[in-house]
């Protein structure tokens, strides 16, 4: 079973990196482009469990070590 984890900066807080890809981007022609955030993706493979566990797992691994609770916030989702 997969499970994808999304981790962003919170809207409070300012995403130097968006920002840097937001004004290169106006460089290159994309005007249009009125905001970038940027995050981390990652994706775990667990084993041996049902989907809900597998969901709260991942849940646990995000809150605990992938995201800065204070300053990001993350998102789980659990393939079969």
């Amino acid at each position: 079973m997969k499970a994808r984890v999304y981790v962003m900066l919170k809207k409070s807080v300012f995403d130097p990196q968006g920002r840097t890809i937001q004004d290169a981007l106006g460089g290159l022609g994309y005007r249009n482009v009125s905001d970038v955030r940027q995050g981390k993706y990652f994706e775990l493979s667990l084993e041996g469990m049902p989907a809900a566990q597998a969901k709260e797992t991942a849940e646990e691994i995000a809150r605990r070590v992938l995201a800065n609770p204070v300053i990001e916030s993350y998102r789980v989702e659990v393939e079969q």
